[in-house]
This record gives C-alpha cells, structure tokens and sequence, in this order.
C-alpha cells in the first residue's frame, strides 16, 4: 500500500483542511496517510472525524515555517519542522511521497538539500499542469530555478515530456520553449543555446512558442525558467478571478443579462472547473531523488484529496526511473 507524509502545518487552510483532505482520501484511495505537524493540533481535528483508524498516522514535528519565511535559513534553522520531517521520512523510504501546500521556496530548498537531485539532473523543476484550448499541457519550470541555464532547459524538456507521456497519456508529446517570438534569431543567449541543444536530440521539439501561443494547445509541454514560469503562473490565477469578476458584474446589472446567467449556469461550473486548481491539486517537484508534490497554499480540502491521488500515480507510473532512462538517451 502507498504511504504519503502530508504537511498537516502547511497552507492558507491548514490544519483543518490538509486533515479533511487527508481524511477523504483515505477513504477514496488504497494508500495510508502521515499527518506531518503539531500532534496536537491534528488531533483536535482528527478526532471529529470518521475514518479507517489504521490509514492515517501522525508524525510530531515541534514547529512549521510560515508562508513569508525565507526559505534556506528557515530550513537550516528549523530543523524539526513539519516540511524537514515529512522530507526526512521519504529520504529514508519511511514513505513514498510528501506532499506540501506551505511555503513552496521551503519545500524545493528541503527537497533539493536532504534528497538531491536525480542521476543526470543538475536543476529540479516544478511542473504546472494548465488547462488549454483543447487539451491540458505542463509548463516547467514554475518557480524552482529562477536562474536556469541552457542544459537546465533541456532536462526540464525531458521531465516534462516523461511527466506527459506518463501521467497525462501523451504518445511522443510535443515540447516548445517559451520565447517572445517564433523566430530562431529572438530571445536572449541562454533561449537560443537552449534551443540548439533541443535540436541536437530525438524530443518531439517543435522550436519556439510565444505566450499567447501557451493556451492553445499547440504543445504538450512549455518549457522556461522559474522567474518566466512563476510569472505567468501568477498573471494567469489573477486573469482568471479578474476575468471571473467582471463578468459577474456585467451579468448583475439588468434582467435580460441575469435571466441568460441563470440559463448558462451550467457552462459557467465547466470553465471553472477547467481553471480551478484544486481539480490537479498540486505540481511535482520534477529531478530530486524521491517524490515531492507542492500543492497550492490556498487548497481546501478537495484539492489535498486530489494531491493525494496525483501522488499515487506519481509512484504507480515510475515516473522518476523514466526520467533517469531518458536522460541517459540525451547526449550533451
């Protein structure tokens, strides 16, 4: 059975949400659960649930990190913390996967400290699943490595491509790298080397994408640095609510608007539900030695259960060995 160590301390919503979460998984997945926190903050939710007994533990750790800590020292210096103890027990294989909605720059720094990085993996990478056009991509990296150089470009090509092909059931996915044109002669230095090296392999590269470009589908997999990817990461949470308001406000002022709302409720849900993170519940921290997945701060308890499910087939899929296998292919 899969046995997940779930950071009880982390997030927006946490303790009460990450237990909910935890407490719906358990009774929806085959996998036994490691509550990570403050032993007695858990319980205080843990006991009004109902659950199978034996498919959650708790695991005390005496102190969590708060979202606005910096990372690095916050790490060194909190030793007993919930992210360094759940990352603790998958370095020694007490579990298969962690899993975190706390501070992200936290749980990279922890991950890439105690575990290191996969065999031919010099940066790790977070890959964010995004809803396009006509079928869901993954952009890497979203915030991990905001000073990535042209080989880290290329390893975040190949884990992105393992990560489609395998968790999202893409034959031969296609790869492209976010540019601000097309054109081969556009980009800084590090664009251009990074491209030149996509171009010496066997990926499915189709060259240069531009953001407008990242909705449409027109790839699997949209590869750039943690500075870039963060940023529309961000832009693209805050068009969403911004774009879900106005359209609230416009449907508000007369009848005729509101009667068509009301008819259109049901098309309304579907777009949310295709822009709603709690639907992927959280994004894997591609590279390092183990199984890390950073959900989003704000998740509620559906999108921890989600977490949850996405690391089961994290573990189920091997993703990690085919990640090494590929790479070996890569010859730079």
């Amino acid at each position: 059975m899969i046995k997940i160590a779930l950071d009880a301390m982390g997030g927006d919503r946490a303790p009460r949400a990450i237990i909910e979460g935890a407490v719906w998984a358990v009774q929806e997945y085959d996998c036994r659960i490691v509550l990570v926190g403050k032993e007695r903050n858990i319980k205080k939710f843990l006991n009004k649930s109902d659950y199978p007994k034996d498919k959650i533990i708790i695991k005390h750790a005496t102190e969590a990190i708060k979202m606005g800590e910096p990372a690095a020292a916050t790490v060194r210096r909190k030793k007993n913390s919930s992210i360094s103890v759940g990352i603790e027990l998958l370095k020694k294989k007490e579990v298969d996967v962690f899993i975190s909605a706390g501070n992200t720059g936290a749980v990279v720094c922890a991950g890439i400290l105690k575990l290191r990085t996969l065999p031919g993996v010099e940066r790790a990478g977070i890959g964010i699943v995004f809803p396009g056009l006509k079928q869901s991509y993954i952009m890497i990296d979203a915030g991990a490595n905001i000073d990535a150089k042209p080989l880290h470009l290329l390893q975040y090509g190949v884990m992105g491509s393992c990560y489609c092909e395998y968790m999202l059931g893409r034959r031969n996915p296609s790869i492209g790298l976010l540019n601000i044109g097309q054109e081969e002669s556009k980009g800084t230095g590090i664009i251009k080397e990074a491209r030149e090296l996509f171009e010496k392999t066997k990926l499915n590269f189709i060259g240069n994408v531009e953001a407008r470009d990242v909705y449409s589908g027109k790839v699997d997999v949209v590869v750039c640095d943690g500075f870039i990817g963060n940023v529309v990461l961000k832009v693209s949470e805050s068009l969403a609510e911004a774009a879900s308001s106005f359209l609230k406000q416009e449907l508000t002022k007369r009848l005729l608007p509101k009667i068509g709302a009301i008819l259109s409720l049901p098309a309304y849900r579907a777009i949310r539900k295709k822009v709603d993170s709690s639907e992927t519940g959280g994004a894997p921290l591609l590279g390092v030695d183990g199984r890390v997945i950073i959900a989003h701060g704000s998740s509620n308890a559906k999108a921890i259960k989600n977490a949850v499910g996405s690391a089961i087939g994290y573990v189920k899929h091997k993703l990690n060995r085919h990640i090494i296998e590929e790479l070996k292919k890569i010859n730079v």
